[in-house]
């Protein structure tokens, strides 16, 4: 099944690496350069991502009084519109 890539907007991402091996997304940026700082990880898991496609480590961001989901799939990172 191919999903559309109008779902998925990679980005650059700025991290936290932990000693236990936990990375904590602190910020990303967009192929058009804008910025946006994460106030908050809610919640992380390996889940797929449903409208774009793929499966990694699902990070549920809080984004001022937005929730987003943002991808780590190997190599690569996400955003998937929700």
């Amino acid at each position: 099944m191919d999903f559309p890539e109008e779902h998925k907007e990679y980005v650059k991402v700025r991290a936290d690496f932990m000693p236990d091996g936990r990375i904590i997304p602190l910020m990303f940026k967009t192929e058009d350069g804008q910025k946006t700082v994460i106030d908050r990880v809610v919640d992380i898991r390996m889940a797929p991502a449903l409208k774009a496609g793929g499966q990694g480590m699902r990070y549920t961001c809080r984004i001022g009084e937005n929730m987003i989901y943002l991808f780590h799939d190997r190599d690569f990172w996400f955003v998937e519109e929700i």
